[in-house]
Formats: structure tokens, C-alpha cells, sequence
């Protein structure tokens, strides 16, 4: 039986993983900073054949995710993974992306990761054993237009992971990148929310987010470096590699735009 740590685990993705792997009986420790919506997916998690331990958070606050750690493993004995998933979005061009918007989304996305990780990898040194799934996304290995902002937090992740990755190449303390395509959740309505305009959803292909958590569940199983619930936008990331004028070309389509 696994202890999971989730980040921003009240809705979306973060929510679907913690069901899953619920229902594989795992001890599922879950942050967020609704505690109705915190304690509603608590619920679930028990009825679903886990134990959950839900805990009010802020992620950008480095006192509370220590904290989440520290009364993780105080209440289940050890932690086996960190699920960096709290994230939002903004749309907009580089040049219409306030400094304040800007800053908001590296202190959530990334600093937010930065934090999760950070007060976990003590525990997983001292276990000599653990896993750090960061959700990134597929913008964060290619960016598409007027999600440059977002693209930026999101490739900062990656540059995190790979780094820490090789740090600890060797051990038995894994480092995952997950990069789900457009997933159904509440991503469009915060983004349009924080943007200020109505925001349609992206014009690509989708996946549900129960494919992304049954992807997370196979990663924990057995780790890999990347992980793509969509195993097509592999391609895509290979073709930007190859041929990044061309790939510019290619998702001009797939961009957000907003609702007139």
C-alpha cells in the first residue's frame, strides 16, 4: 500500500488521480485551499477503498507544504509520492500578459512545484526511496499561441525535472514529468476567469481525466522520465525537435481563442 501526496487535488486532474488510485487502496494525502471541495474528495477517496488525509494548503506558501509533508507522514508513517498538480492558465499575447498575472502564474505553477518537491525530497532521502510526478503538459514541451505564459511555467517545470532527475540518477528516488494534452476540467473556466475574457477550449485533440490519472497509476507502478497519456503528442515534441519553422505552422490550429 502506497502513500500519495497530492498538490491542488479538489478538481481536476489532481481529483481523478487521487480516485484512482484510491480504488488500488492507497493512502492518499490531498492539499488545496477549498476545504469543502478538499473535504467532498476526502469523502470520496474513503468510499472508494482509500484513506484520506485532506489538508487546507496554499502552495505558493513554503511553511505550508513542509507542513503537508510533515502531517502526511505523521499520519501515514512515510510518503512514497509527491503529485506536484496544483496550476492554472492565463490566455493572452507575451505583450498583453501583465507583470502581475505573470508573477501569479510562476508562483503557482512553478514555485508551487518548486516548494511540493522541495519538502519532499528530504523524506525520500532519508527513505532512500521515493517518486516526484510534476504535472506539466505538452505546452510545456512545445508552446502554442497566446499560452506563452503559461507555456513559460510549464517549461520551467521540465527544466527542474530533468535537472533533479540527474541529480539523483542512480538512486531509487524517481522524477516524472507528466504531460497531458487539453484535458475537460475546470482549466478553461479559471483561465477565462483570470484572463478576463471568455476563452474557448483548445482546438486539438482531448483526453478525459481519468486517461491521465490511469497513465499517473502506471507510471507509479513503474517509473519513466515523461509521461504522455496521449502517446500521439510524443510526435509532436519530436517534430519540434526536428523541424521547429514547421511545427510553428502546425499548431497556429490548435490554439485557444477567445469567444466573440
Amino acid at each position: 500500500m502506497r502513500v500519495i501526496a497530492i498538490t491542488g487535488a479538489s478538481a481536476g486532474i489532481g481529483r481523478a488521480t487521487a480516485l484512482r488510485l484510491a480504488r488500488d487502496g492507497a493512502d492518499v494525502a490531498i492539499c488545496a485551499r477549498r476545504r469543502d471541495r478538499l473535504d467532498a474528495v476526502g469523502a470520496e477517496i474513503e468510499k472508494a477503498g482509500g484513506h484520506a488525509f485532506p489538508f487546507v494548503a496554499d502552495v505558493t506558501n513554503e511553511v505550508d507544504m513542509n507542513l503537508f509533508v510533515a502531517k502526511t507522514v505523521e499520519q501515514f508513517g512515510r510518503l512514497d509520492v509527491m503529485m506536484c498538480n496544483a496550476g492554472f492558465g492565463i490566455y493572452g499575447a507575451i505583450d498583453d500578459i501583465a507583470p502581475d498575472q505573470m508573477k501569479k502564474l510562476m508562483d503557482i505553477n512553478y514555485f508551487g512545484t518548486y516548494y511540493a518537491a522541495r519538502a519532499a525530497l528530504p523524506v525520500f532521502r532519508r527513505q532512500q526511496r521515493g517518486h516526484i510526478i510534476i504535472v506539466s503538459s505538452i505546452a510545456g514541451k512545445r508552446g502554442v499561441p497566446y499560452m506563452g505564459a503559461y507555456s513559460a511555467t510549464k517549461f520551467a517545470q521540465i527544466g527542474m525535472a530533468e535537472c533533479l532527475r540527474a541529480e539523483l540518477y542512480g538512486s531509487d528516488i524517481h522524477v516524472s514529468v507528466l504531460c497531458p494534452i487539453s484535458t475537460p476540467t475546470e482549466f478553461t473556466e479559471v483561465m477565462t476567469r483570470e484572463t478576463g475574457n471568455d476563452v474557448t477550449g483548445a482546438l486539438g485533440p482531448t483526453q478525459s481525466v481519468e486517461e491521465v490519472a490511469d497513465a499517473v497509476a502506471r507510471a507509479i507502478e513503474k517509473p519513466v522520465p515523461e509521461i504522455y497519456p496521449y502517446f500521439k503528442s510524443r510526435g509532436l515534441v519530436l517534430l519540434n525537435a526536428i523541424a521547429p519553422g514547421l511545427t510553428d505552422r502546425i499548431v497556429q490550429k490548435f490554439g485557444r481563442k477567445l469567444r466573440v
